[in-house]
């Protein structure tokens, strides 16, 4: 390394590693160590591509945010991806004839659905258990369209709150 390149090296170190540090932890949700090997990459890649370093300070200074981000954006996307079970490697579940689970989940529900009202249970019954869309769930209950909607609303709402009394969490 020559003593210009050490020069170049210094002045871009003083001008922009203070403010680099203070972005790259940011960045890293205050996680120290990763923020170092961030800047730290990135004062490297500013190193390998010094042409950039000719540019106005804030040029340089755009550039240096900018593969800081990248390298960490890169860093979240291969983690991310080795984190991931691919759909042809998810594990079988076990006996597929064996409903107990389905079953014991029904009678809860069904227990949670006797503590709605009766609007409340007739609009559930009607759109989710039949299938029926709100038009033709509003002709057979014999009320407005809307009515069926803030109903379905409001009927989830209660249902969550039956199945949390009896045990039942997400």
């Amino acid at each position: 390394m020559t003593d210009d390149e050490v020069t170049l090296m210094q002045q871009l170190h003083a001008e922009h590693a203070g403010a680099l540090w203070g972005y790259c932890l940011r960045l890293t949700g205050k996680d120290r160590a990763r923020a170092e090997d961030v800047v730290q990459e990135t004062l490297l890649r500013a190193w390998r591509h010094r042409t950039i370093l000719d540019s106005p300070t804030p040029a340089v200074r755009a550039w240096l945010f900018t593969v800081a981000r990248n390298i960490v954006i890169d860093e979240w996307r291969t983690h991310r991806a080795r984190s991931e079970t691919p759909v042809a490697d998810v594990p079988e579940t076990g006996d597929q004839d064996d409903q107990t689970d389905r079953l014991l989940l029904s009678w809860v529900v069904a227990e949670a659905l006797t503590r709605l009202s009766p609007e409340h249970r007739a609009v559930l019954l009607e759109c989710y258990y039949r299938g029926r869309p709100v038009s033709d769930a509003a002709q057979r209950l014999g009320v407005p369209e809307g009515t069926v909607k803030s109903r379905t609303h409001y009927a989830l709402r209660a249902l969550r709150l039956a199945l949390e009394e009896l045990g039942v969490t997400a």
